[in-house]
């Protein structure tokens, strides 16, 4: 099976820079989204042979989530059943035979740290909505985490200690996540590899001199470990400033 994430930084902008090509090439079985910046009833989106499920912020241009899927899930939920947080669009979850697949829009800390203190509290409260979910069968969670973990997943980690996305405290909460049984699927199979990144800032030629952040991610459950085949992530395709990332495992 095929899943594709990616964050396209408002969806409309995306789709007149070539989110269609991508899409359809790339032929996933569940293809999910963050930042759509959509209300209902603003796009028309017609994707023949999926299934397409929204979730929008109450705020107008802002945040959203969407995933498309070939196969008609079970069962269908929004957020993490706390209003302060599903206000927001962030997270939708569908249910399969056997796994659960999330895709999430972690809330930025923003300039000067603002909102540091509310992502810690969505953290943990996220993470103890994954490990309840998890007790039921295993999770494939996707989506811009709006965190680069190590050194290793930025270019200019010395220069960014104390910036939003790379602070001791939100790379101690992904350090938590992980800790509580999920893997992160590329540094799994990859750990080594470096300049691989899956956002750059618009600013300062970021892009053109490949000075990214990989903050997108695809993460699975311990149970997985043995389905993998392959994580990736394809830096060669623009309409964002961040790329899709790619996951396959396989069928069980």
């Amino acid at each position: 099976m095929k899943f594709v994430s990616w964050n396209v930084n408002g969806l409309r902008a995306c789709i007149n820079k070539g989110f269609l090509d991508y899409f359809n090439k790339i032929n996933a079985d569940i293809f999910a989204i963050q930042e759509s910046k959509l209300q209902k009833g603003q796009i028309d989106l017609n994707l023949e042979g999926y299934y397409q499920y929204w979730n929008y912020a109450e705020r107008k241009g802002y945040s959203g989530t969407a995933i498309f899927t070939k196969k008609e899930p079970i069962s269908v939920s929004y957020g993490i059943g706390i209003e302060e947080h599903d206000k927001e669009g962030r997270v939708i979850t569908l249910e399969y035979e056997d796994f659960y697949f999330i895709t999430v829009y972690t809330p930025n800390s923003k300039e000067n740290l603002a909102r540091l203190d509310y992502r810690m509290v969505w953290e943990d409260e996220f993470r103890n909505f994954l490990k309840n979910l998890e007790k039921k069968k295993p999770l494939i969670i996707c989506g811009d985490l709006n965190v680069a973990h190590n050194e290793i997943d930025l270019k200019n980690p010395n220069s960014n200690r104390k910036n939003a996305g790379f602070t001791n405290e939100e790379r101690g909460k992904f350090t938590e996540l992980l800790n509580s049984g999920f893997i992160d699927t590329f540094r799994y199979l990859y750990p080594d590899k470096e300049g691989v990144y899956s956002w750059w800032s618009y600013r300062f030629n970021a892009r053109k001199n490949n000075s990214g952040w990989r903050i997108d991610y695809f993460l699975v459950s311990e149970a997985l470990k043995d389905r993998i085949i392959d994580s990736q992530i394809h830096t060669e395709v623009l309409g964002s400033d961040h790329c899709p990332v790619v996951l396959e495992i396989k069928d069980n």
